[in-house]
């Protein structure tokens, strides 16, 4: 389990993490969902013990991970910018991080792996596309044998099919081996696919943490076609909506709470009209991120 104690980390006067808790949960895919800065990449430095949190603490299985080498041997860091070295080819590259993880490393696996995807593990990485170099990275921490394998935009430059196969891969090898992906994202389509848990991230603090299942259980969108105005603010008035939306006589509203008192309350108004749909992870995150402010509805103004 990776936990997350009262984390804070600025970069001269910017605030990239402002006290942040959570806990990541062994054994199953993490999904790290946040606005542009929030700090998903500072977060996942700090994990992995690249960078030092000014205050709070990181514990990878009750041990802390800053200048712990025998707790960062179970962590793998897929940079969203990746580093190879100079003419390097990608055997080399395996031949550096089995130095690296000793007692982890696979190179049968690895070859394996590249065999896989058709990379040729001799050929200069310089020459690879972005999504091949990707992809390298990606065998890497496959092959390492790590159990915490950190991702950052892991799916971003990768080809549909490459996709489904590395996300075939995370499941295989957490049924077989016991990893833990944690995956820092844009893409929250493709997360909702694989992600169980979920942290939302906003200016550098936590909107909530909890299971994808869970947190869909707690919100809901609903349609709904009223008969007048104030049947309207009657459900507003018991319900705690969060977003509101109105095209013609159909109003979509965003609610928080449960399914059958929202029911209760919307039936009562007679409604000539409605149905109730649960959220994506996408309007999960919008909606909660409008609610703190961050909306940019007024730029075709």
């Amino acid at each position: 389990m990776i936990e997350i104690k009262g984390v804070s980390k600025s970069y001269d006067d910017i605030k990239a993490l402002n006290n942040v808790s959570f806990e990541m949960p062994q054994g199953q895919v993490f999904g790290l969902v946040g606005t542009n800065g929030a700090g998903k990449s500072t977060l996942l430095r700090c994990i992995c013990g690249v960078c030092r949190p000014d205050n709070g603490e990181i514990l990878i299985d009750g041990e802390p991970v800053w200048e712990n080498p025998s707790v960062k041997e179970k962590i793998f860091f897929i940079s969203d910018d990746q580093y190879y070295f100079p003419g390097s080819t990608p055997l080399e590259m395996a031949s550096y991080y089995r130095t690296m993880y000793p007692k982890t490393f696979s190179m049968d696996r690895f070859f394996h792996l590249m065999e896989a995807v058709s990379l040729d593990p001799r050929r200069r990485i310089q020459t690879f596309s972005k999504g091949m170099k990707k992809q390298l990275s990606i065998m890497l921490g496959a092959a390492s044998g790590c159990k915490y394998i950190l991702c950052d935009e892991t799916f971003d430059g990768l080809d549909p099919v490459v996709r489904q196969a590395v996300k075939r891969l995370f499941i295989h090898d957490m049924e077989e081996v016991g990893i833990t992906p944690v995956i820092a994202s844009h893409n929250l389509r493709e997360l909702e696919d694989i992600c169980e848990y979920v942290g939302l991230l906003h200016k550098g603090g936590v909107i909530l943490s909890k299971d994808l299942g869970d947190m869909k259980l707690g919100i809901f969108k609903v349609q709904a076609v009223f008969k007048d105005e104030a049947s309207l603010e009657t459900v507003k008035k018991n319900c705690n909506v969060i977003a509101e939306e109105h095209r013609g006589s159909l109003i979509t509203l965003t609610i928080r709470g449960q399914r059958t008192e929202l029911e209760t309350i919307i039936t009562s108004q007679l409604p000539v009209f409605y149905e109730v749909l649960p959220l994506t992870l996408e309007e999960i995150f919008i909606s909660e991120t409008e609610v703190l402010g961050y909306d940019f509805a007024g730029i075709t103004k």
